[in-house]
């Protein structure tokens, strides 16, 4: 597997993100860029490997920006 950064694009919960996986020690970072490549303000997710990286962040944006559900009725 190269080790050099990537962007991925991936749909989540109906939102296209773009992820960039970059190698930073023996390990790889995740973090959120905009659409010029500049990092958002959002923290960057590590991992041992860039796909691991990859899915933590996903996983944590799908949970924070899942749609809301409507309240059930008491």
């Amino acid at each position: 597997m190269s080790r050099a950064a990537r962007v991925i694009e991936q749909r989540i919960n109906g939102r296209l993100y773009r992820i960039e996986v970059a190698p930073v020690s023996r390990q790889w970072r995740a973090r959120v860029v905009n659409q010029f490549g500049g990092p958002t303000a959002l923290m960057p997710f590590y991992g041992a490997t860039a796909e691991a990286a990859a899915e933590v962040l996903s996983g944590w944006l799908s949970r924070v920006h899942r749609p809301q559900q409507e309240a059930s009725a008491k």
